[in-house]
């Protein structure tokens, strides 16, 4: 049935960015008009359901370009370590040790935060097996996915052999989950090929992928230039810096995704902006690995798209978009000037850039008619949101998850006043316990 968002303020992020008051009448999924809207327009499609939003502010949909859903289950298990000690000491033998089973629970637990918090749309890289188990929680919970595996084909004893794989398989099986799940569920899921990052990937296989997405035009998500002793390991094996490795093999370009760029030269930065190379910035997990703080200001002022995303829950803790822009935008203040990374810069990072970012802004990242109805419902009006002019000033630096009201993705209402709809948050929460604890017993 149709939906009709009434009362709210509206923040569109249209090609104006116009802030209204108004209402959203969402037919099959889609937006179809903004503003006034007459009441014939709507009683002529028959029932509709009615969502108040007086008092509130309705948003687009937060897209986060760059989370591990398999890592959930690991929260709190990976505190105070470095990237490469974290990752070979602890993130990859959990991994390791995932079954479907386990992946399915990671995967329901943090889809379920994301929900409840106003994340309706993801970048996603799972683990090395068990990806369709991701892509199927996505589907049964009414999420926007783009997501792949892991693919790990480099020798190194340090990897567990439950990581392991030969570059053909890697390939063979990322090429099946992209026939699977590529434009799935009306578009609403997709497939990214998924290096890890050069140190856990052939040559080969990264040449082979960037051939593979650009055939198929997919994304490709990897990382690049998180940590110092990273890159230092890339220079010594390629001879190269890390983020123009990628760009010898391959991967570089506007489908390309490269997530934290902590360490990216200014050559590699003008790199990025003349390839149109996306980043995918974390701030929280950033700081809690203790990689660094990425030059943010510096990188949107060559023009590069650059977007937001909680990374995975044992680098963060949680998975909250409004602790991603808050700090997004206190970080870059002490480094590059009070000014240099406004709020609606970074409103419009967790929205609208989100979605340039997943090649989608057509379809989702504002409110306007025509896009898929990927929609928030935010009170301001708590004591620690209140008073405030800016609207967005009170969204990035005030609010938080526990503000968010209601959340659309397509047109189906998943939370409601607060309360998730598509799974019982008790069971969600007592099912990851369960595996976790037999998770550990596998390790």
């Amino acid at each position: 049935m149709a939906t009709l968002i009434t009362g709210g303020t509206l923040i569109t992020m249209n090609p104006t960015r116009e802030i209204l008051r108004g209402d959203v009448l969402v037919d099959e999924g889609r937006i179809v008009a903004v503003g006034r809207i007459e009441p014939d327009l709507f009683r002529r499609r028959g029932h509709f359901e009615a969502i108040d939003a007086a008092g509130g502010i309705v948003l687009p949909g937060f897209v986060q370009t760059h989370l591990h859903l398999c890592q959930t289950l690991f929260r709190g298990s990976a505190e105070d370590l470095v990237l490469l000690d974290w990752l070979k000491t602890r993130i990859w033998p959990f991994e390791a040790a995932h079954t479907e089973s386990s992946i399915r629970a990671s995967t329901r637990l943090g889809i379920s935060e994301l929900l409840l918090g106003g994340t309706t749309a993801a970048l996603d890289m799972g683990t090395v097996r068990h990806t369709d188990a991701i892509f199927r929680e996505a589907s049964a919970l009414g999420f926007r996915l783009v997501g792949g595996k892991a693919i790990m084909d480099a020798e190194d004893p340090s990897v567990p052999p439950g990581l392991r794989e030969s570059t053909d398989d890697a390939l063979a099986e990322s090429l099946g989950l992209c026939d699977r799940w590529h434009g799935a569920e009306d578009g609403r899921l997709r497939y990214a090929f998924a290096p890890r990052f050069a140190l856990s990937c052939t040559e080969r296989v990264l040449r082979d992928v960037a051939e593979c997405a650009r055939k198929r035009g997919v994304l490709v998500h990897t990382h690049a230039s998180e940590n110092r002793d990273e890159i230092a390991e890339v220079r010594r094996r390629t001879g190269l810096d890390n983020i123009a490795y990628m760009n010898a093999v391959g991967l570089t370009g506007p489908h390309c995704c490269l997530a934290h760029c902590v360490w990216a030269t200014d050559d590699e930065m003008d790199l990025m902006a003349r390839t149109g190379t996306r980043v995918l910035h974390c701030p929280s997990s950033n700081l809690k690995l203790g990689s660094g703080v990425a030059r943010v200001p510096e990188m949107l002022s060559r023009g590069i798209e650059v977007s937001l995303g909680a990374d995975g829950a044992p680098c963060n803790n949680n998975l909250d978009m409004f602790t991603e822009m808050r700090l997004a935008a206190l970080l870059q203040k002490p480094r590059a000037g009070v000014a240099s990374l406004p709020a609606a810069t970074v409103l419009e990072m967790a929205t609208l850039g989100g979605a340039r970012t997943l090649g989608l802004e057509a379809e989702i990242g504002s409110i306007e008619p025509g896009k898929r109805a990927d929609l928030v419902v935010v009170d301001i009006d708590a004591p620690h949101a209140s008073p405030g002019e800016d609207l967005a000033e009170r969204i990035v630096y005030a609010t938080r998850a526990s503000d968010v009201r209601t959340v659309l993705v397509g047109g189906v209402t998943v939370v409601q006043n607060r309360r998730l709809l598509v799974a019982d948050p008790d069971e969600v929460v007592a099912q990851a316990t369960s595996e976790l604890e037999a998770l550990r017993r596998r390790v």
